[in-house]
C-alpha cells in the first residue's frame, strides 16, 4: 500500500459541527438506488446472510467486501456511495447485510452484533471460493469496521483479504456505551434504541406468524424489553443472552477490536475524526498497539461516518474518494 499521506480532510463550508457532519448522509444526501444482484448465503448454525452484488461479473476483477453499521443495511447512503465509487473504477463489490437487516427478519434468536467476526469469516469463505481469482479486499463502517478489525486480528496472516479499510469504529465498546449518552449524542443513542427494539420486536412477530415456537421461547425468556434507555440496559439484556455472552461487560470484551489490533497482519487503513460523537479521544489505540502494516488516519473533523467536503450546494465525500484511491493503490 501507498505510505504517501493524503491532504488532511477539510469539512464543507457551513458543515464544520461534528453531528451535522454525521447527520448529512440519513438526512439530506440523495442517494439513488443502486442496482443490486442480491445472493442467499447459507450459514453453518442453519441462519443466511444477503449479499448484494454490484459492478463488473469478470471473475479477475478486484473485489471489495462492504460491512454496514449498526442498523443499517446495504441500502445505506454510505454503501451505496462506496459501491458506485467501486464500479466507477472498474471494480465489483458486495454488501453484506447482516443477519436480518436485508428487510426480512433472520431465523435464529441470535442477531447480529459488533462481535459477529465468524459471520464474516463465512462470507470471505464463500468468496474465495466463488472467485479465487479475484483481489479480495474489504471495508467496514463502524460496527462493521469493528467485526472486521476483529477478524483481522483473529485470522493473523490466514484473513484472506489483500488490504481492508475500517472507518469510524468503536475500538472499545465499553466506553462508546458510555460515550453516546452525554449531551446531544443521546439523540443517536435513542434512535438506536428504538431501531434496535424494533428489530427484536420485527423477529418475535416473524417466530410467532411461522409457528417457530423454540426461537418464540428463547425471545420470551428476555422478559419485558421495557425501560432500555441505554446500551448497557439494551446489551445487558438482549445481545449478551441471545449471542452467548454472560452480560454487557463480556460482551464488550470480547468483541472490542481494540484488543485485537496488535495481531493483524493484512494492510490495513483506519480513518477516524477526533470529532466523533461516538468514540472518546481516549478510545483510540496508541501507535504501539497497532500492527507495522495499519495506518491509522487521525482527521481534527468528520463526525461519525461523515467526511462531507466540498460546499453545501455540491457536497463532496471523501471517503468515497479515498477508499478506492488507497485499495488501487497497492492492487
Amino acid at each position: 500500500m501507498s505510505s504517501a499521506t493524503p491532504p488532511p480532510f477539510k469539512p464543507a463550508t457551513g458543515l464544520r459541527n461534528p453531528h451535522v457532519q454525521t447527520l448529512w448522509g440519513p438526512l439530506w444526501r440523495k442517494s439513488p438506488p443502486l442496482a443490486h444482484r442480491r445472493e442467499r448465503l447459507w450459514l453453518a448454525d442453519g441462519d443466511f446472510l444477503d449479499l448484494d452484488w454490484h459492478g463488473p461479473l469478470a471473475t479477475t476483477t478486484p473485489l471489495v467486501v462492504v460491512l454496514h453499521g449498526l442498523t443499517g443495511s446495504s441500502t445505506s447512503h454510505y454503501v451505496i456511495g462506496l459501491q458506485r465509487a467501486l464500479a466507477a473504477q472498474g471494480w465489483a463489490s458486495v454488501a453484506v447485510n447482516w443477519r436480518g437487516c436485508s428487510g426480512e427478519p433472520n431465523l435464529l434468536p441470535r442477531s447480529y452484533h459488533s462481535g459477529a467476526s465468524e459471520d464474516l469469516a463465512e462470507v470471505i469463505a464463500h468468496l474465495r471460493t466463488q472467485r479465487p481469482q479475484a483481489p479480495l479486499y474489504a471495508v467496514g463502517y463502524s460496527l462493521g469496521g469493528n467485526v472486521l478489525l476483529k477478524h483481522l486480528g483473529e485470522a493473523g496472516t490466514a484473513s484472506q483479504l489483500q488490504a481492508a479499510v475500517a472507518v469510524s469504529v468503536p475500538f472499545r465498546l465499553d466506553q462508546c456505551a458510555d460515550r453516546i449518552g452525554l449531551g446531544f449524542s443521546r439523540v443517536y443513542q435513542a434512535h438506536f434504541m428504538r431501531a434496535m427494539l424494533g428489530y427484536v420486536k420485527d423477529k418475535q412477530r416473524h417466530f410467532q406468524h411461522h409457528g417457530h415456537h423454540e426461537g418464540l421461547a428463547t425471545l420470551d425468556r428476555l422478559g419485558p424489553l421495557k425501560n432500555l434507555r441505554t446500551f448497557w440496559d439494551f446489551d445487558g439484556r438482549v445481545t449478551a443472552p441471545l449471542n452467548g455472552f454472560s452480560d454487557a461487560h463480556d460482551y464488550y470484551q470480547r468483541s472490542s477490536s481494540r484488543y485485537y489490533l496488535g495481531e493483524n497482519r493484512t494492510p490495513t487503513l483506519i480513518i477516524h475524526a477526533q470529532d466523533d460523537p461516538f468514540v472518546f479521544s481516549h478510545s483510540l489505540p496508541g501507535a504501539a498497539e497497532l500492527a507495522s502494516q495499519t495506518t491509522l488516519e487521525l482527521h481534527r473533523h468528520g463526525g461519525h461516518v461523515g467526511f462531507v467536503d466540498g460546499s453545501l450546494r455540491q457536497p463532496g465525500y471523501y471517503l468515497e474518494r479515498r477508499i478506492p484511491q488507497w485499495l488501487a493503490s497497492g492492487a
